[in-house]
């Protein structure tokens, strides 16, 4: 259902997330998203941002597969062409899933999936803010009370 506005359909913001199979190129999502796109203009709706996140390790495997290529689409268009565009992701069997959501104003600038984010930034998981974390292999200075092994005593051959 569309809502009408001064006898226009009501636009709705949106962001849209699909996961395609592992089995296909990038070039062949990028045809998947451009399809899409088509969909959304034939029914009077636009597409602004398109971000391909590439192919991600699934969390449990969907249909067989054990990765996804996945993309996301800012859309502005009438619930009537995202239902169209997801009536037709049902069909495809090249989409395992897709997710739409409405949202007040679409983000600006690069989404959290692709900023780049160093691992010093984060804060440590047991809440202690002693410095940066220490790199694999960095060891504490021992403490006296510190269990030490026994020296083996000698074999005599």
């Amino acid at each position: 259902m569309t809502t009408a506005r001064k006898g226009k359909a009501y636009m709705a913001l949106y962001e849209h997330v699909f996961l395609a199979r592992q089995d296909m190129s990038a070039q062949q999502v990028d045809a998947l998203v451009e399809q899409y796109k088509g969909v959304l203009e034939a029914n009077g709706g636009k597409v602004g941002r398109v971000e391909n996140w590439g192919l991600k390790s699934l969390t449990y495997r969907m249909k067989k597969n054990r990765k996804a290529h996945y993309a996301l689409m800012d859309i502005d268009a009438p619930a009537a062409a995202v239902h169209e565009m997801e009536r037709q992701m049902r069909i495809n069997e090249d989409v395992l899933r897709y997710m739409t959501i409405a949202v007040e104003k679409h983000e600006e600038g690069a989404s959290a999936m692709m900023q780049k984010r160093d691992r010093d930034d984060r804060p440590r998981r047991d809440g202690d803010d002693r410095g940066p974390r220490r790199e694999f292999g960095d060891r504490p200075p021992r403490r006296d009370g510190d269990f030490q092994r026994a020296p083996r005593p000698a074999r005599d051959a």
